[in-house]
């Protein structure tokens, strides 16, 4: 068993860490990963998991610890890939909760229009990033919440940055999406078509 302390290593650093010790090691290791915040975690989990991995998570005294092992079902996937889509990939990269600079308030509204005529894309519409203060139109009481959810459910993948999560004590809040890493917004980034920033 390989044991890896990510303690104190900020975004993507325990991913990366990860990545890299499961390439070092051969098939049948397993690996026991040791954070500190939850954010973090949830990405090491659903790394392991993009891996083929079973991956458990035990909280003690303020630490994460998570136990990936290797799963007999050897589903193993790409971690930022979706199921290959038809046509173009459009992502959407959202770095604000306002559309614009000016006004605030006319910013919230514009963007709240924003995210509700996403739908209008089609298929086309593939992922949409969320970053920087963004992440707080993913989360409870959010008006914006209820068109992400409609959109998550017709398979539009939804990605919400957890370094900026922790940074505004949103973590818990989250409603939508899976809460990722910078690999993944990077690897997202890469494989799209096209991006647009807002």
């Amino acid at each position: 068993m390989e044991k890896l302390d990510c303690k104190g290593l900020g975004c993507p650093q325990p991913v990366l860490r990860t990545k890299g010790l499961i390439e070092s090691h051969p098939e049948g290791t397993e690996f026991v990963v040791t954070l500190d915040n939850a954010a973090s975690a949830q990405n090491v989990i659903r790394f392991f998991e993009s891996q083929g991995f079973t991956a458990t998570l035990a909280e003690k005294d303020g630490e994460f610890i998570i136990h990936g092992t290797r799963s007999d079902k050897r589903v193993a996937r790409p971690f930022s890939a979706q199921s290959e889509t038809s046509g173009q990939k459009t992502l959407i990269f959202i770095t604000s909760d306002r559309l614009g600079s000016g006004d605030d308030v006319l910013g919230g509204g514009l963007m709240f229009n924003f995210i509700s005529t996403l739908n209008e894309m089609g298929d086309t519409l593939w992922r949409i990033v969320f970053v920087n203060s963004g992440v707080k139109l993913a989360i409870e009481g959010a008006k914006t919440l209820p068109a992400l959810q409609h959109l998550e459910a017709q398979g539009v993948s939804i990605l919400v940055c957890g370094t900026c999560l922790n940074h505004f004590n949103l973590l818990e809040q989250k409603q939508v999406g899976e809460t990722t890493n910078m690999l993944d917004v990077v690897t997202s980034l890469h494989l799209a078509d096209k991006v647009i920033t807002v």
